[in-house]
């Protein structure tokens, strides 16, 4: 059992340094949470500017516009409104007062459990959601440049647009779960940190695309009798997956849902670039080893290669595709694990 404040619908653990909204933890980075545990423990008194910059930066110099941020934060996260304060109230000139009664409570194990699974689910399904957003978008794109070039005799543009389309969302809704879900279970873990994040992301980036890679594998050997060996899989998976889960720590960072995305598209950008300087292929890049591998295959990416200066779908095109896909697949993502681990905002808060 640990002690905790709850104060309506939150309650605050100190020592455990969470604070949740009916059993949903509240994000909140270190220093505004050791603010709002300074105001908490005291309600009804008067915290001065100097006790907030003794007790919660500890001395390091900053300016007044870093506590009004904080204070502002703080406010967005419980909903509150300055100009009519349920929580906190300014003391023009002076500092802030925690004006909300406040009360003493016991948390036992067995509710917190049944919170937790309750946090996995949301955030994994919403995360999932965001990908499947990503594989729309690049389906589109994709299916759309392919569909442009020559086809077939007896195969529509809009056919192979809807191909494309449905290989970008089934691998998109498989490496969202995988990766949502991992970084979502990783959040489970005692103590807070980047690592959980990155290594829940990889974990779920691994199995994902190790079993996507082997029943794969194992479906062209059963239908055509042979199988492209260097299609994306494990090692690709584990790479993106913890780019993604940087990403979606660092988005956990910020009070808006774009910036926090923003920032995971460059970490998942950059792992996009990584994979074929390392070898490995993303998914326009193994859709294109498809097509190389079976002759007779109308899966041709001469356009797309073409738009880069290459004959061929070469390194340029693999960098410049891969780069595209990671940002898009990271920064969906994050935003919809960010989305699923928000409370409801209040009429008339920014995003």
């Amino acid at each position: 059992m640990t002690a905790s404040l709850r104060f309506d619908r939150f309650v605050l653990n100190p020592d455990n340094r969470r604070l949740s909204r009916d059993g949903v933890t509240v994000e909140l980075n270190a220093r505004y949470l050791d603010a709002l545990a300074l105001m908490v423990r005291e309600p009804g008194k008067l915290i001065t500017k100097d006790r907030f910059l003794e007790e919660v930066w500890r001395g390091v110099p900053v300016t007044d516009e870093a506590l009004t941020q904080c204070i502002r934060t703080l406010r967005k996260q419980l909903g509150d409104d300055a100009a009519r304060p349920r929580f906190i109230e300014t003391v023009t000139k002076h500092g802030y007062r925690f004006i909300a009664p406040v009360e003493a409570v016991t948390e036992t194990s067995p509710p917190l459990r049944t919170r937790d699974w309750r946090q996995v689910i949301r955030p994994g399904v919403a995360g999932t959601a965001g990908a499947v957003g990503a594989g729309l978008i690049g389906g589109l794109l994709y299916g759309s440049a392919i569909a442009a070039q020559p086809v077939a005799a007896g195969m529509g543009t809009v056919s192979v647009l809807l191909v494309v389309l449905c290989i970008s969302l089934i691998v998109a809704i498989l490496g969202g779960a995988g990766v949502s879900f991992g970084i979502a279970l990783a959040a489970m873990a005692p103590t807070r940190g980047v690592h959980w994040s990155v290594l829940g992301g990889l974990a779920g980036g691994i199995v994902v695309g190790a079993v996507v890679k082997l029943v794969g594998l194992d479906a062209f050997n059963l239908l055509l009798g042979q199988a492209p060996a260097n299609i994306t899989g494990a090692p690709e998976g584990a790479l993106v997956g913890g780019a993604v889960g940087l990403g979606a720590w660092l988005a956990g960072r910020f009070s808006g849902v774009r910036k926090g995305a923003a920032l995971a598209a460059l970490t998942g950008g950059v792992a996009g670039v990584l994979v074929p300087l390392l070898g490995g292929r993303m998914m326009l890049g193994s859709l294109a080893l498809l097509g190389e591998q079976f002759p007779g295959s109308r899966l041709h990416l001469d356009g797309i290669s073409a738009l880069f200066g290459e004959s061929g779908f070469g390194l340029i095109s693999q960098l410049v595709t891969g780069g595209l896909e990671g940002a898009l697949f990271s920064g969906c993502i994050a935003a919809g694990l960010r989305m699923g681990t928000s409370k409801p905002r209040a009429q008339g808060e920014e995003s």
